[in-house]
């Protein structure tokens, strides 16, 4: 039998665990200095929980999970498939860890402390098309403020944008949006109804292009005047400041439009106190297809790569009253940890020690020397070191080569003479250098 995974999945070596581990720990850590809390949920969620939160697009990439048992008994598959679905399957995947967030707050809310900030590094599933970046298995690290509308915390996400990818260094543009503003776009060109068709749309124009979009808006039911009086949107220019000013003046009388202004006019302020590092933009073609975003919302590019967003989110104002708590506003990102890998990998900008399987290897000459070995071994462990001794009395090559192929830097020697002078000789492997010294000075020399 050929061995296979599933396509759209990987397994991973644990060179590669290795660099994943260090984007799940550097994001870790800045959301543990933002005072973020962690929480885990289930891989499987209720079907009723997730379907309709994702738009028509969103539904169709879940992964449906079949019922256990005769679940084909008494059900009439003559039905349409969404009549059927529901009776055959009860429960899914989770999409995105956004929804069972919300989820999770309304069933825990007395358990909870408002304003709440979580965060949570789990995987999540799509039935996608898989391409480059693009997987159906794939990690997101989410970190959510919920219970509170203020936009400091808006801020704070861009300060956390800014300070993870200072750290996996790597040159970003965070792209910003408000959907009040969509939502005003769609009332000016007089289309409210087409605010889901509209940001559907013209969250493709990157990948798409213009006419495409505008084909695509075409398709969806829009006029030829309400399109071609979307073009000042799109030609809007100058600073972010100055395209609110410009958006202000085309919202006199479109109040959900001048709201998302005010916000963003705003944030932006907020946002040039922080100082952040990486480039800031006002992005007015930003939409971001999931149907729960209310207001802000993000959009990581990195520079000098050919891939898609690696980090993403936004302000939900309802989400938590669609499992009956109304009125708890949200707002959250998400870092893409696979497309950040594939970042990371493609400038080399990856640790070039984070494949060490350990940091030092004793060899086994077998007998009593090997129990000064177990002995040592177990003495740079307590101290922090990691180290290994070879299993096997095995010969001198066997151990050397296994030492050079694991890239471990350091390669110990506990003989007859070392284990009777209670010495040890280090071996440095980059440059060949060997010192003898007393056993109990190893873990200053290896430190």
């Amino acid at each position: 039998m050929k061995c296979s995974i599933p396509k759209g999945t990987r397994d991973f070596l644990p060179a590669e665990m290795a660099r994943r581990n260090y984007i799940f720990d550097t994001i870790r850590e800045v959301f543990k200095t933002f005072a973020f809390e962690p929480i885990e949920t289930p891989s499987l969620e209720n079907l009723s929980t997730l379907m309709g939160k994702y738009g028509e697009e969103g539904d169709k990439l879940l992964f449906k999970v079949l019922n256990s048992g005769d679940f084909m008994k008494d059900v009439d598959f003559n039905q349409d498939y969404h009549k059927v679905a529901p009776q055959i399957c009860e429960r899914g995947l989770r999409y995105d860890l956004t929804v069972p967030f919300a989820r999770f707050v309304v069933q825990h809310r007395d358990q909870i402390a408002f304003p709440f900030r979580r965060y949570q590094l789990q995987p999540v599933w799509r039935a996608d098309r898989p391409q480059k970046g693009r997987y159906r298995e794939f990690y997101q690290c989410d970190a959510d403020m919920i219970g509170s509308t203020s936009l400091l915390n808006e801020t704070e996400l861009v300060q956390m944008i800014d300070l993870v990818f200072q750290r996996l260094d790597i040159e970003v543009t965070v792209k910003i949006n408000n959907r009040k503003i969509l939502a005003g776009i769609a009332d000016l060109i007089g289309a409210p109804d087409k605010l889901v068709d509209i940001t559907v749309a013209i969250d493709k124009l990157d990948k798409i292009g213009l006419e495409n979009v505008q084909k695509e808006l075409q398709e969806r039911g829009l006029t030829d005047g309400q399109i071609q009086a979307l073009d000042p949107v799109f030609n809007l220019n100058g600073t972010a400041m100055e395209k609110l000013a410009q958006l202000e003046q085309l919202f006199a009388d479109v109040p959900t439009g001048l709201k998302g202004v005010e916000e963003m006019r705003t944030l932006f302020t907020l946002i040039a106190d922080i100082e952040p590092k990486c480039h800031i933009e006002l992005d007015l073609t930003l939409a971001r297809g999931l149907n729960y975003y209310t207001g802000a919302i993000f959009e990581v590019k990195a520079h000098n790569v050919s891939i898609g967003s690696i980090c993403g989110g936004g302000r939900y104002d309802n989400l938590t009253g669609i499992f009956g708590m109304p009125d708890v506003s949200g707002v959250g990102i998400s870092f893409g940890a696979d497309r950040i890998y594939d970042v990371l990998t493609e400038l080399d900008k990856f640790p070039a020690d984070l494949g060490q399987a350990a940091r030092a290897i004793i060899i086994n000459f077998g007998g009593d020397e090997q129990r000064h070995a177990v002995k040592l071994a177990s003495l740079l462990r307590k101290a922090g070191i990691s180290a290994l001794v070879y299993p096997e009395a095995a010969k001198m090559k066997k151990q050397m080569e296994f030492a050079a192929k694991k890239a471990i830097p350091y390669v110990l020697f506990i003989g007859e003479s070392e284990a009777a002078n209670g010495t040890v000789t280090i071996k440095t492997m980059a440059t060949g250098e060997q010192q003898t010294i007393a056993q109990a000075a190893a873990i200053e020399a290896l430190s």
